[in-house]
């Protein structure tokens, strides 16, 4: 396989092709192909970016139509049928249903994007400069979005200049199972001797991703919500990879039946793997002045058509959703059986996740890589996440056939044996 230029001529900064060294050619579903022809079932998809699958045929064709008539493709933020499709689409199949009502602001194409355009509108809305955030979180790595991110790794990159605005609090579980971080939380609001600026806003994912698969009971998230309507601080829930379906719902805050002031969507948003983000605000909060944020390809039409192609394919009804979910569990099953088989065997190991965003804690970075190095071996490409990549973690794609689920999860428990009796 030829990899010399690739390894000669990129950055060292790359990472996944550390993981999984192969040149990959094609790309259907659940299923990756290398340039020698051998198949891979991907676990990892896109991390979180391809909740449909490579190459799904729907959006596919949606794409196709689209470029047949010469449609816009790059608009900055003019208008074109391409977006009022998409508004009207996200109105109708996600806000409506939903009882939600959000203006939409596109600030360019990736997550970090938003983040960053979230936290500065949560300032200009409020007038104020803090934003709490959480252990393990994971918002970004530009400056407003690293300021908010918790992992030393990316924040040591900087070159010695310091991540500003942001306050960390303890995330639900990080004290121990019978510690309810957010007294801290009120504690700190109620004193005004704590320490803490009051916020503009709190950021947080409902689930960790690269933060170990992290699960904030639905409580504390109801809990939380409350705190930010007492004290007057804007709720932003970063949407991002735990988004569009992945925990089983489209937002993952609905499972606690909250409602955001502020929403950040990426990832899996253009359903095709094209770069697409937004970020859905209370009408009353839309505070920009007219330019104030933008960004070049906050245009990009090709993923506003496949991302309407996806809410329409997928989310017109529940039967996706449910779908998901019954996935879900089997995964949910099958971990913590592997988590048990590991224990048994003197490796201590516990399962934890939400839908289809699930992962294996197996206490050691060491051990997860031996685990995931495996299973490429076997044909399975599977990452590993939380501080010192201790977390193996499951992403494959909403729509994976069970035939290809239960094969990955077969490749994956032979691997857990194997690294089991060492």
């Amino acid at each position: 396989m030829q990899t010399q230029t690739l390894e000669r001529m990129e950055s060292n900064v790359r990472t996944y092709s550390r993981s999984f060294p192969v040149v990959f050619t094609k790309a259907q579903n659940a299923r990756l192909t290398d340039e020698n022809g051998r198949e891979y079932i991907d676990f990892l998809a896109g991390a979180g970016t391809l909740n449909y699958g490579h190459n799904n045929p729907h959006m596919k064709q949606a794409m196709i139509d689209y470029l047949s008539t010469d449609g816009v493709v790059h608009g900055l933020d003019m208008w074109t049928n391409a977006k009022r499709d998409y508004l009207e689409t996200l109105e109708e199949v996600i806000f409506k249903p939903r009882g939600l009502d959000y203006k939409v602001h596109l600030p360019g194409p990736t997550g970090t994007n938003a983040v960053e355009a979230a936290i500065r509108l949560a300032r200009v809305a409020k007038g104020r400069h803090n934003i709490v955030t959480f252990t393990n979180g994971f918002h970004g790595v530009t400056m407003g979005a690293l300021a908010t991110t918790g992992n030393r790794k990316f924040r040591e990159a900087t070159g010695g200049i310091p991540t500003q605005g942001a306050s960390f609090l303890p995330y639900d579980g990080y004290m121990g199972e019978h510690t309810d971080t957010l007294d801290y939380f009120e504690k700190l609001l109620s004193d005004k001797s704590g320490g803490l600026d009051i916020p503009a806003g709190v950021i947080i994912e409902t689930v960790q991703g690269e933060g170990g698969i992290n699960v904030a009971g639905l409580d504390w998230l109801k809990r939380l919500e409350s705190i930010c309507r007492a004290h007057d601080i804007l709720l932003i829930i970063d949407d991002i990879q735990a988004g569009c379906g992945r925990t089983g719902k489209f937002f993952s805050f609905e499972h606690a039946g909250i409602t955001p002031d502020i929403i950040t969507n990426s990832k899996s948003l253009s359903g095709f793997g094209l770069p697409f983000a937004h970020v859905l605000m209370r009408p009353e909060l839309d505070k920009w002045k007219p330019g104030q944020y933008n960004g070049t390809f906050r245009g990009f039409s090709l993923a506003m058509v496949t991302a309407t192609a996806a809410l329409k394919k997928y989310w017109s009804n529940d039967t996706f959703e449910r779908d998901v979910q019954r996935k879900g569990h089997i995964v949910e099953e099958r971990f913590q059986k592997l988590a048990a088989l590991l224990t048994e065997s003197g490796k201590p190991a516990t399962e934890r996740g939400r839908g289809l965003m699930r992962g294996i804690d197996v206490v050691s970075g060491d051990i997860a890589d031996k685990i995931t190095s495996k299973a490429f071996e076997h044909g399975l490409v599977i990452e590993t996440s939380g501080q010192d990549g201790e977390v193996v973690k499951c992403l494959c794609p909403l729509t994976i056939s069970d035939e290809d689920l239960l094969e990955g999860l077969d490749i994956l428990e032979m691997c857990v044996k194997a690294v089991a009796s060492e």
